[in-house]
């Protein structure tokens, strides 16, 4: 059967297959298992020579079986995507697209480090052994493997295909930018019938009360931390015993207690990095103060700008009576903006506790858009449902709630603003247009991009998969 696929389609699924389990090798020409004997007729034994596998195709180094196509198909399957209408020739172009990419940026001399790549082996054995109640060897099974070494050895390869893809795309569209002038011409390109339109959405601002810690837990806590420094640094005790015994980050354990931090990549807090920085391999730090919590930080590892560092993360107690006094704060504020006698802005501007929000008169910013709107449909679902009932300008009753580290902050939430459906309009809907104009430009940059070098790069498509109609020139005519 022939299909056509479609660029943008295949951009979709560009991105998917990080937990891919299909084999990466160098070129041959055919996969063949040891040689099998046959039914003895004579004094003479004869061999035969099975193939159990075809290349479906070769791009530079790497080549795509026939069963690399197979595997995708039940690893989207696996994630809970519906491949009945996915047919395999699209697969198939997926696939040579990763292998152009992770063939240039071998080429192009872009790096993945070896732990970066264990370290997503890690997670995504422990995601899989989830799935089958942590039995190792029915997980073996699954995927036809003798040992654990085995499956971790393909899923190496796998992962550092993928990952030499991902980055090389991400340098393919790393520049490309947008200006104005070329949002609007792409809007007036768009026939008025057929301008996108987009669903309701509102503008939510919110007021956030934490109840106090006190002095002496604050103190408590950083006495214990300053104790577990001494004991790692002079009596050569086990940071890392430290931090699976005390240590109160939910998130550290998934990645093999500790974290890769990158200079030029931020990540963590400001007040994490700059500890975790200014540390030599082994120091471990004095005790500091996040938004989390109290931590201290240990330093494994320095490799140029990155640095492995471990963490122990301690998390005070809040006292019944802050608690209370959090609560009938925000309850008093909350009767006098129902009454009239302060706005909701001003409310959050005096005595909001969330920095982000409390400048901006309490006002959420979408993640997605990094604007104030929120699309109804697509809104986060536990936002929705503690606004779903509220009239505009209507406020909350106090809703409580714990973030990850199961801290407790009371709030108030009011919608500002309503937008209903309605069809795209260039000055009200700039952002999301401005998104549109930029996804194509950059799926251009991608085609360009593609076509340069499949015809700089040896290509052979092989059997059945020569039938398929490909939007990129695979074969080449």
């Amino acid at each position: 059967m022939k299909y056509t696929i479609s660029s943008k389609l295949v951009l979709l699924f560009m991105f998917v297959g990080l937990f891919n389990l299909q084999a990466q090798e160098i070129i041959q020409e055919e996969v063949e298992e040891a040689p099998k004997q046959e039914t003895k007729t004579d004094a003479t034994t004869t061999f035969k020579k099975v193939k159990i596998d075809g290349v479906a195709g070769v791009v530079g180094d790497y080549i795509v079986l026939n069963s690399d196509i197979d595997k995708e198909y039940l690893q989207l399957q696996a994630s809970g995507v519906d491949t009945k209408d996915i047919p395999r020739c699209q697969i198939f172009g997926k696939l040579l697209e990763n292998k152009l990419y992770a063939h240039h940026a071998v080429q192009d001399s872009i790096l993945v480090a070896d732990a970066e790549i264990r370290r997503n082996v890690d997670y995504q054995i422990q995601q899989f052994l989830q799935q089958v109640n942590g039995d190792m060897d029915r997980l073996l099974s699954v995927y036809n493997k003798d040992s654990e070494e085995s499956l971790r050895e393909e899923m190496f390869e796998a992962n550092k295909s993928m990952m030499l893809s991902q980055r090389m795309q991400a340098k393919v569209i790393e520049e490309v930018e947008i200006t104005p002038e070329e949002v609007r011409q792409f809007f007036n390109k768009i026939p008025e019938d057929e301008r996108p339109t987009f669903g309701t959405e509102l503008k939510v601002a919110q007021i956030v009360v934490e109840p106090k810690i006190s002095d002496e837990e604050k103190k408590k806590v950083i006495d214990k931390l300053k104790g577990f420094k001494a004991d790692v640094e002079e009596n050569g005790a086990s940071f890392r015993s430290k931090v699976i015994l005390y240590g109160q980050d939910p998130g550290i354990k998934q990645s093999g207690y500790k974290y890769t931090l990158n200079r030029k990549k931020p990540k963590m807090v400001k007040e994490f990095r700059e500890a975790a920085f200014s540390l030599q391999e082994g120091e471990v730090s004095e005790p500091f103060e996040t938004s989390f919590g109290f931590h201290i930080v240990y330093c494994e590892k320095i490799r140029g700008q990155e640095y492995d560092v471990s963490h122990v993360l301690l998390i005070p107690e809040v006292s019944n009576e802050s608690i209370k006094e959090a609560k009938d704060k925000i309850e008093k504020v909350r009767q006098k903006i129902v009454n009239g006698e302060i706005t909701f802005a001003d409310a959050a501007r005096e005595i909001s506790d969330e920095k982000e929000t409390k400048f901006d008169g309490g006002q959420l910013i979408n993640p997605e858009t990094q604007d104030y709107n929120f699309e109804l449909t697509r809104m986060d679902p536990e936002l929705y449902s503690q606004i779903q009932d509220l009239k505009d300008g209507e406020v909350s009753l106090v809703l409580s709630e714990r973030d990850r580290t199961n801290k407790l902050k009371f709030k108030l939430l009011t919608v500002s603003d309503r937008i209903d459906e309605h069809e795209a309009d260039y000055a009200r809907d700039f952002l999301k247009i401005k998104e549109q104009a930029l996804n194509e430009k950059k799926i251009r940059a991608i085609e360009k991009w593609q076509a340069e070098k499949i015809n700089d790069t040896y290509i052979k498509i092989s059997g059945d998969m020569r039938d398929c109609e490909f939007s990129s020139n695979w074969l080449k005519k």
